[in-house]
């Protein structure tokens, strides 16, 4: 044996010794993804002396995460934020949190991991410095090994800037805003990110997994290793397993590829979202020294101008939305229940499709997307070079695209439910050269990173013209439309292998468009701006009355307006009109829907602008235009309606797809009841109806789930409902509400739909609007009972129990 090689397996034995000695102690108490949101301390201000070990925060507020200061604050007309952030606060902010490191951690590696921070996160561990991460929605870690002191205490400081504004076009909040993460594995572990899973071949009776792992080694010699992965079905059934032996060099990374065979897989779907489970175990020797869980889906992505997108070999319409990644009165904190009830919304309200406009979001709500069956586009960027806001990603954008597309297509890759990649939004400097460099430069790296999904962009013209965009949309593998669904016909005779979809949309033009996807096999789909009422972007989707100032709302600001009504959803879950209309388009869940059309006050007409529907509600109480006539909308997939009032005939029309599905009949205001009809074959088959209310009388509160978890994090949403003394909703109610708690549970989120209102989104009391409100609950970390109680001048009180176990 050569000298060399003497000295080198010497150092590999001594190494593996030394180690599984104390591995041998440690290696069922691997440490992956252990939860590190509890017990932080935060101060809002700068305070650049906390970034110290020493530093005494005994002052400082005690709260867990994800936590959004922006969302606590008092909103102003003055605010940096301005019309864009919704008015809301910025600033700077620290967090501090102190734990021990066990002395048996030593020898291993700890990292610690941020799902996302807005913005400019700097992480200090014992005084020292990690760097700074500018982009607020991307995902980030750090090696902390070297600055930790083990069997002693240690502490993390992140210093968050949101100072410079504008940054952001919509609102962002300010803050850890998702999770913070620990890992504590052996020197030689799976990379962050490192697996990334591909079915190549799909029939009914297999597939062909591909599994690439990446195995960092940060030993100073070689080693050997043997990674095992085994694959479980829904059922934890194991159904595919491979084993290979693998030599790392010093201090290096490594990518290793297996391919498994499935049997007569389940296929993912949105209507059946099956999903697999992938172990992957790193041996040294006998000794385990790391594990990783990743979930993923097996299904097949085509797409092409003859079948238009295929999933699993079936063409597929993409009735989609766009969605900011704000939760509403939570603002941007990314609690898991509350991105899980943001899917369990759009699937209820008819999409199969959503587009995270514009960046990435959080883990939280993939898994959902996944466990729900929820196709998703995945966005990078708002924009690339040029900037939009002041402060916004093009400050960055040279020297972070590459760390930032890195982080959202490794992260996200092994969601079945993600279908495209997408590189930006309306990017300023489109009609230049420059764009179609960036354009090549941006897509060319996703697809190094993940050649499985196709890359789009979403693109738009602004009165610049719409051919000289051709250069740009050939970088792409689908082609985004923003608003430009009318030259998708002239499009495709000039350009006969594009693929085209309406990125965004007015809501306006829903018949419009769900007619032009549905005629043309090379339209995939549509995704309407938006689908849920957001923060920020005020006023967007705003209509007015006669003496309020006209304008849309990037002509001027509107205050208090701090958000943006143009969602089919609204701020705090409720679906409007437009939602049912379009649902009964895309689908044959939903078939018939009655609305009204607020009627125009004597002073003059309501006026809407560009996003905006004109103001339809579920609503018979109109005091006030007694006799006078209302527009009355049904909506329809009946050949014909009937509307009656009073058990009266008011008319009868036919709602065919010439009629785009609806019936509007002028109907003198008289309170009762008004019953709409959808008949088939001269049959009535089915009816809704809207009812005449008294005056208040009551409180009903709905909790969406009566038992939580008691984790500290899981919540309860409970609506609040205005009633009459015959439980019919007060829908012009705007009742002061009162809110008291006991037991193992706090407010975390209170408000209303009104996007105009000045109240602030925590404490103890609100608003209804249009006769709801909003509560949200999170439980304790102690299994118990939750009593929520609101009260109300002149109602009857209403009590809540929800069990936290």
């Amino acid at each position: 044996m050569k000298r060399s090689s003497y000295l080198l397996l010497n150092s590999f034995l001594l190494a593996f010794v030394l180690w599984g000695c104390q591995m041998g102690e440690t290696q069922q108490k691997l440490i992956k993804d252990q939860n590190f949101d509890f017990d932080w301390r935060f101060a809002l201000g700068d305070y650049p002396e906390a970034s110290q070990a020493h530093f005494n925060d005994d002052g400082w507020r005690s709260l867990n995460l994800p936590h959004d200061w922006s969302i606590e604050g008092q909103r102003s007309a003055e605010a940096p934020t301005g019309n864009d952030g919704g008015y809301f606060p910025s600033g700077i902010g620290w967090y501090r949190k102190s734990f021990k490191v066990p002395a048996l951690w030593k020898g291993q590696k700890v990292r610690i991991y941020f799902e996302g921070v807005y913005m400019n996160a700097e992480v200090f561990v014992n005084g020292h410095s990690l760097g700074v991460h500018p982009y607020g929605y991307t995902s980030f870690y750090y090696d902390i090994t070297p600055y930790l002191v083990y069997g002693k205490g240690n502490t993390i400081a992140v210093k968050v800037d949101n100072s410079p504004q504008k940054n952001c076009r919509w609102y962002s909040g300010s803050g850890i805003y998702r999770h913070v993460r620990l890992d504590v594995t052996a020197p030689i572990c799976i990379d962050k990110w490192g697996v990334g899973i591909t079915t190549l071949e799909v029939s009914s009776e297999k597939a062909s997994v591909e599994v690439k792992t990446i195995i960092k080694n940060d030993f100073d010699t070689a080693q050997k290793i043997m990674l095992q992965t085994l694959l479980q079905d829904k059922h934890k059934n194991d159904c595919g397993k491979d084993e290979i032996v693998v030599e790392l060099a010093p201090n290096s990374l490594k990518e290793v590829i297996q391919n498994i065979e499935v049997q007569s897989p389940d296929l993912w779907s949105p209507e059946l979202p099956d999903m697999y489970n992938a172990i992957s175990k790193v041996y040294m020797g006998e000794v385990l020294a790391d594990k990783d869980y990743n979930q993923f889906g097996i299904r097949t992505i085509n797409y092409s101008v003859e079948k238009g997108f295929e999933l699993n070999g079936n063409t597929i319409k993409l009735n989609g939305g766009c969605v900011h990644h704000d939760n509403g009165v939570l603002g941007a904190a990314a609690y898991d229940r509350a991105e899980e009830r943001k899917v369990e919304l759009l699937k209820s309200a008819g999409y199969n499709a959503v587009r995270t406009s514009h960046n990435p979001p959080s883990e939280a709500f993939l898994s959902a997307c996944d466990r729900l069956g929820l196709l998703v586009i995945d966005e990078s960027f708002d924009g690339w070079k040029v900037e939009k806001t002041p402060h916004d990603y093009a400050s960055v954008f040279d020297d972070w695209w590459e760390k930032d597309i890195y982080s959202m297509v490794m992260r996200d890759r092994n969601h079945p439910s993600i279908i495209m990649w997408s590189s930006g939004n309306e990017i300023i400097e489109r009609t230049e050269p420059e764009a179609v460099e960036s354009a090549r430069m941006l897509n060319s790296y996703i697809r190094e990173l993940d050649s499985s999904r196709p890359v789009t962009s979403a693109m738009t013209s602004w009165n610049q013209g719409w051919k000289i965009f051709d250069p740009l949309m050939a970088e792409h593998d689908i082609c985004g439309y923003n608003y430009m669904m009318h030259e998708a016909e002239s499009d495709h005779e000039r350009v006969p292998k594009r693929i085209i979809f309406q990125s965004e949309s007015y809501p306006k033009d829903a018949f419009y468009n769900w007619d032009m996807v549905h005629s043309h096999d090379y339209i995939i789909g549509d995704f309407v701006w938006t689908a849920m009422d957001y923060l920020g972007e005020s006023s967007i989707g705003r209509y007015f009355y006669p003496g309020e100032p006209d304008g849309q709302h990037f002509q001027r600001d509107f205050y208090p307006w701090h958000g943006a009504y143009c969602g089919d959803i609204d701020l705090i879950g409720h679906r409007k009109p437009i939602s049912h209309y379009r649902n009964i388009l895309w689908n044959e869940s939903e078939k018939l829907y009655l609305a009204v059309r607020e009627p125009n006050p004597s002073e003059g007409p309501i006026q809407t602008t560009m996003w905006a529907v004109w103001p339809t509600w579920e609503r018979w109480t109109w005091p006030g235009f007694e006799d006078k006539e209302i527009d009355v909308e049904v909506y329809s997939k009946y050949p014909i309606v009937r509307l009656y009032l009073n058990e009266k005939l008011v008319g009868e029309k036919i709602t065919g797809q010439q009629q785009e599905y609806k019936a509007t009949f002028a109907v003198k205001y008289v309170p009762g009841i008004l019953k709409a009809v959808g008949v088939e074959e001269g049959k009535e088959k089915e009816n809704c109806l809207i009812q005449t209310s008294n005056e208040a009388s009551q409180i009903r509160l709905v909790a969406d789930r009566s038992s939580i978890k008691a984790d500290g994090q899981d919540l309860s949403f409970v609506t609040v409902e205005i009633l009459d003394n015959k439980g019919v909703l007060v829908s012009n109610a705007e009742a002061a509400l009162h809110f008291s708690i006991q037991g193992e549970g706090e407010i975390v989120g209170i408000g209303n739909a009104n996007l105009k209102d000045e109240e602030v989104y925590v404490g103890n009391s609100c608003s209804a609007w249009n006769g709801r409100a909003l509560v949200v609950l999170k439980s304790t970390r102690k299994s118990g009972d939750v009593v929520l109680t609101i009260s109300s001048e002149g109602l009857v009180d209403a009590t809540v129990l929800v069990k936290t176990e």
